[in-house]
């Protein structure tokens, strides 16, 4: 059972990580309800695949490998990671801000 969780977990970021990808390349995104809300598919991209490997980080550092406290550091680096991708996916929301030359 726990490879099973394994192979399905890693298929789940995997897939994230190429939705990000190719928001990035394209700026294509996946339809649906929030899709109009997304302003710049681009940075959403962006955000995505920073939280793909952040919470990929935290997962396979902590929880399907045991409690070792040895690991705490490196799962809560992933926990930061992740965050900073919803904080970028966040700023996909709202309009790019202008820069005065």
């Amino acid at each position: 059972m726990h490879e099973m969780l394994v192979i399905l977990t890693v298929l789940v970021l995997a897939t994230g990580a190429g939705l990000g990808l190719v928001a990035i390349t394209t700026g294509w995104m996946l339809p649906g309800p929030g899709r109009a809300k997304v302003l710049r598919p681009h940075v959403w991209g962006y955000g995505t695949s920073v939280g793909m490997a952040g919470i990929g980080t935290y997962l396979f550092a902590e929880p399907l490998h045991g409690s070792a406290m040895g690991n705490f550091p490196v799962s809560m680096g992933g926990t930061a990671v992740f965050a900073a991708g919803l904080y970028v996916q966040r700023r996909a929301f709202k309009p790019a801000t202008k820069t005065s030359s």
